[in-house]
């Protein structure tokens, strides 16, 4: 085998952001922006190692990082392949791979990706033990702004190394883009788990699944519950550019549910109802253009509530202001998406909406210092391809 290639996509929450920690319903969707994994063997062999090495090439960030095969067996100790049963990365062996990282010296304006590194050597590893690989990755999504970039990363990476491996068959001599049957998508996206909480600790699995399956997701007190879109869903996902620290954030929404506990228990109450009757609008069927105008004027309505209901929250942003009156002077609804304070925004593009009116909108945020993404909403999910 040449090469596999995986990609799979960024998500969005279109609502119940923060409120869902409190028990509210949220929505959440993929978008066709991926993040792309390519593996391929390698008969590369560096300076006095005749086992050959790892290569991990991070194109986006022009960086490049190896390990000798025998420094990782060394160090992590011999491994076989388990990829029919996900495994966790232990305090202790994370120990042990974090000081593999170290070795690699990431620049210190890159330091964030350390966690990253960390899970693709865990996933690496256990899934493929210690054979010669060389690994690329690249992504359109931008990273640590609420899209699900590091998801999209291990469900990736996770795919491509369990179809090295053959721990997931599927027919090489087809060409194109191909799916992976329901019972491998559950595998991949329980490997893709153990990377996101080796990067993020607790994470709650939505994001994986949601890169894993596409689609739509409802999702209330780790219930989950797929959803498809009836029609087409296009949006603007603006990037502020704006770091926040999504932990500050949520602590910042509990405080202040305990000092006004009655106000912020009818807040989250009524994102829940925000997002029940969003997900009923996505899946209720539209026969003409009528019916599709009607949908998206009630979409763009719910959109602004909850956006004005996230404010309530205390989790909004100059910025993010700034999105909101930009798109509002062109009559374009707008809310945040994730944990605000920055981050993302995501403007409803209705599909009456002319490309020079989108492209004014587009002209001005960027204006701005913004980053504005095209994306439709609620698309394909995990792909696989061979070279």
């Amino acid at each position: 085998m040449a090469e596999v290639r995986a990609r799979s996509p960024g998500k969005i929450i279109i609502s119940g952001e923060h409120a869902v920690v409190h028990g509210s319903t949220a929505v959440a969707a993929a978008v066709d922006l991926h993040t792309h994994v390519s593996i391929r063997p390698s008969s590369t062999r560096l300076p006095g190692h005749v086992d050959g090495s790892v290569c991990l090439e991070l194109k986006d960030m022009n960086l490049v990082f190896s390990w000798p095969l025998s420094r990782l067996r060394t160090s992590l100790g011999d491994s076989s392949t388990v990829s029919s049963s996900p495994v966790s990365c232990t305090s202790e062996r994370m120990k042990l791979i974090a000081a593999l990282v170290e070795e690699q010296s990431i620049p210190e304006a890159k330091i964030s990706l350390a966690s990253g590194i960390s899970a693709f050597l865990h996933l690496y590893t256990s899934i493929h033990g210690y054979k010669p690989v060389e690994v690329v990755v690249f992504s359109d999504l931008p990273l640590g702004s609420g899209m699900g970039s590091s998801a999209s990363f291990c469900v990736s990476l996770a795919a491509a190394l369990l179809v090295l491996s053959d721990a997931i068959m599927i027919d090489k001599s087809q060409s194109g883009w191909l799916k992976l049957c329901n019972n491998d998508l559950e595998l991949v996206n329980k490997w893709a788990f153990e990377g996101e909480k080796i990067i993020h600790g607790k994470p709650s699995g939505i994001d994986n699944t949601v890169s894993t399956f596409g689609s739509m997701i409802q999702f209330k007190l780790g219930e989950v519950t797929r959803i498809k879109s009836s029609a087409p869903l296009r949006m603007l996902i603006t990037n502020t550019k704006v770091g926040r620290n999504t932990k500050a954030l949520v602590a910042s929404v509990s405080e202040r549910s305990l000092r006004h506990q009655n106000a912020m228990a009818s807040v989250f109450a009524a994102v829940d109802s925000i997002s029940k009757e969003l997900s009923a609008i996505i899946q209720s069927a539209v026969p003409d253009d009528i019916s599709i105008t009607e949908r998206e004027e009630k979409i763009e309505e719910l959109m602004e509530m909850n956006q004005g209901l996230l404010q309530c929250m205390g989790v909004s942003h100059a910025s993010i202001e700034t999105v909101l009156w930009t798109t509002l002077k062109y009559k374009l609804a707008s809310k945040l998406t994730g944990a605000g304070g920055g981050g993302c925004v995501l403007t409803l593009l209705p599909t009456s909406l002319s490309s020079t009116v989108i492209d004014k909108v587009i002209a001005e945020l960027e204006s701005c210092g913004f980053q504005c993404l095209r994306a439709e909403v609620g698309g394909e999910g995990l792909e696989i391809c061979f070279s």
